[in-house]
């Protein structure tokens, strides 16, 4: 059972690490930020806001469900959700301003894992997405959270 204060929502120490390949090009991003993790309905939520390239600040949302899979939500210009599940590949709608693409989502590698005192956490997920039959690119997140 999580403590009192993680059901009232914790600060963390965020990092974040995203790769990709897309059109033979590799892009790498990594974001140290300040944010929270707060328990709410069996599912633990870690929240903060990342910076790219003289964008405006995009908040973020990680959610570790109990049953294994894990949202990830950003919330920039278009808002994008994408589900990962090492049990069967999902389907999401990007929003771009060319209109609303399908996008499917097949997750090769998923592991999370939890450590106590302070209370942190670890998700890595690798996956690939797919417009129709097309590959759109191969993808890594890394994430790391410490109260």
């Amino acid at each position: 059972m999580p403590s009192k204060e993680l059901t009232n929502g914790m600060p963390a120490e965020i990092f974040m690490e995203s790769s990709y390949v897309q059109n033979g090009e590799t892009h790498h991003h990594v974001f140290e930020e300040k944010g929270r993790v707060i328990y709410i309905n069996n599912s633990y939520y870690i929240r903060y806001e990342e910076k790219i390239d003289g964008e405006s600040m995009v908040p973020v949302t990680v959610k570790i469900n109990p049953n294994g899979t894990v949202n990830l939500i950003r919330r920039g210009e278009y808002m994008t959700r994408l589900t990962f599940s090492s049990e069967e590949i999902t389907e999401t709608q990007y929003k771009t301003a060319a209109g609303i693409m399908p996008i499917r989502v097949e997750t090769q590698d998923l592991k999370i894992s939890y450590y106590d005192r302070p209370f942190a956490g670890r998700v890595s997920a690798d996956y690939v997405l797919y417009f129709n039959e097309e590959r759109l690119g191969s993808y890594q997140i890394r994430l790391r959270f410490t109260t």
